[in-house]
């Protein structure tokens, strides 16, 4: 990697997302540790996973009954699988974990679960993960088993690249193909326009997510689009968000959607345009809701998919 063109201010703000207290304390000691390693206090993740399966088993049009079946199963799996994610992030990353001012209260990075009890989670969590993806069509069923590689391949990403939040946009995308896939039985040009939009979305997002860690991950020498763009985020967002938008009319317009779907496309475009101009950097609580607000988003592109269906 090469130094980023405008480094970003050196404050450190002293930030955490880590929720250990509300539902999460009244659950039994021993399994505490477990729940904030899985990021259960933070269900976010696996609403953002979810959502590209979401739109993608919208847009293939299959029959009402087997489409809510389909949404069942990746809702099932994007939380099973967001929460494996998340263990195998924080083997990898237990080390520089402890040394980020909002990651340094993780369980593995804490001591409070060992490396051989998260591989055992992880198992655990794996094993009904496997049931559902037995469940789908046989390309799913491929496409499901590469994703693991991506799933183990991301924490490396941010040792060797300023764009690791591509490499998640690549993972977390991934269930646009896959539920097309299980819908359909095939992928085509819609579905590959789909997955594409995922992607900048995804990087998008993430961007406004990693600037509470910029400074901290400029002391350890881990790479962001945070810190490759700096103070330049926010047209950096704007041409992730402008890109993702075009990419979704244009793969309903592959898909054959109806002027529902065109419409509907303005609420979440407005969405991700006040995201845009709202930003600030310097605000990590903000980012975070920011960050947040694009589960919401991610509802309303399916709202316009469903409309798009019907009219």
């Amino acid at each position: 990697m090469t130094a980023p063109a405008q480094p970003p201010p050196a404050a450190r703000t002293g930030h955490t997302d880590i929720r250990s207290g509300g539902w999460v304390a009244r659950l039994p000691p021993s399994f505490r540790p477990f729940a904030l390693l899985a990021r259960i206090d933070r269900p976010i993740g696996a609403w953002l996973l979810f959502l590209p399966g979401l739109w993608s088993i919208l847009l293939a049009r299959a029959p009402a009954g087997f489409s809510l079946w389909l949404l069942a199963l990746f809702l099932a799996g994007s939380f099973l699988m967001r929460a494996a994610g998340c263990v195998v992030n924080d083997l990898w990353d237990r080390d520089l974990d402890r040394k980020v001012e909002r990651t340094r209260g993780r369980p593995l990075a804490s001591g409070a679960v060992s490396a051989r009890g998260a591989f055992a989670f992880l198992f655990a969590l794996l094993l009904p993960s496997l049931g559902i993806l037995l469940a789908l069509d046989p390309l799913a069923i491929v496409l499901g088993v590469s994703s693991l590689l991506l799933v183990v391949l991301y924490p490396l990403a941010k040792r060797v690249t300023w764009w690791p939040q591509a490499m998640l946009g690549i993972t977390f995308g991934w269930g646009a193909p896959m539920g097309y896939a299980a819908a359909a039985g095939r992928l085509d040009f819609a579905s590959l326009a789909l997955y594409g939009a995922a992607i900048a979305w995804t990087i998008g997002y993430d961007t406004i997510y990693a600037h509470q860690d910029r400074e901290d991950d400029a002391l350890v020498g881990m790479g962001s689009t945070a810190l490759l763009w700096g103070e330049r985020t926010r047209p950096f967002l704007a041409v992730c968000y402008v890109l993702a938008v075009a990419l979704l009319a244009l793969a309903g317009r592959l898909a054959g959607l109806g002027m529902g779907f065109f419409v509907g496309l303005s609420l979440p475009a407005a969405m991700l345009a006040w995201q845009v101009a709202t930003l600030d950097i310097h605000d990590p609580a903000k980012c975070l809701r920011l960050f947040k607000a694009n589960r919401d988003v991610g509802f309303a592109v399916g709202l316009a998919l469903l409309l798009g269906r019907l009219f």
